[in-house]
């Protein structure tokens, strides 16, 4: 499969890596240009590319950069790309750390449906709850007692059924979060967020998340 990343974090260099090693055709972009991506290119042999390239071609993009960093991204960005296309969004609205105030997520859009709307595009949440080194160690094959799960949420049944696909091949179990509307329940302070649990547990930890954020993650 044809993956593009747009973001080369901790999260975007672990999705990199491990997308290679099981064969997918893996094009990785950040904001500083390819030539700051060399190194990562001769370690995994993705191809270091342009933002706008990463998000043209491919199968799926999977956008994983800092949510105050979204709005940067270029203008129209996905406009002409084919709805087809999945667009994976990993990204946490960390605004006493990081991001500072975005007044729609502090007024209770999700982090993705916010993400989505900068994009003009629908995204899937997934890959957020999890530490990166884990992402990049702890895949088990299916069927492995205790395998760690990790939450999925989208609008499209079958954008959703692809990420679910690359989470499952990553070596973790999908779990159907319900709708972007609903990815709140796996937003920074919920029970599964930064949680290693297998599938009955993030199921009990998205039931067990109650709406609002905590005062730490408010600007």
């Amino acid at each position: 499969m044809k993956i593009g990343i747009i973001g080369a974090g901790n999260i975007g260099t672990a999705l990199t890596r491990r997308f290679r090693e099981l064969g997918h055709d893996v094009s990785v972009a950040n904001s500083r240009g390819p030539e700051s991506l060399a190194e990562l290119s001769r370690e995994t042999g993705a191809r270091a590319v342009s933002v706008r390239e990463a998000a043209h071609g491919n199968a799926v993009v999977v956008v994983t950069i800092p949510e105050c960093k979204i709005p940067s991204l270029p203008n129209g960005l996905f406009d002409d790309v084919p709805a087809a296309v999945v667009v994976i969004d990993t990204g946490n609205y960390y605004p006493q750390q990081r991001d500072g105030c975005i007044p729609a997520i502090e007024a209770g859009t999700t982090e993705s449906e916010w993400v989505g709307r900068q994009l003009g595009r629908p995204v899937v949440k997934a890959f957020n709850n999890i530490h990166a080194a884990h992402l990049q160690s702890h895949g088990k094959p299916a069927g492995t007692p205790g395998r760690i799960a990790l939450p999925v949420a989208g609008d499209d049944a079958e954008a959703k059924a692809v990420a679910m696909q690359l989470v499952d091949e990553l070596g973790f179990d999908p779990v159907d979060a319900g709708s972007v509307a609903e990815s709140w329940r796996q937003q920074p302070g919920t029970p599964v967020y930064g949680a290693d649990h297998d599938s009955d547990g993030v199921r009990r930890a998205l039931a067990d998340a109650v709406p609002g954020r905590s005062a730490v993650w408010r600007a």
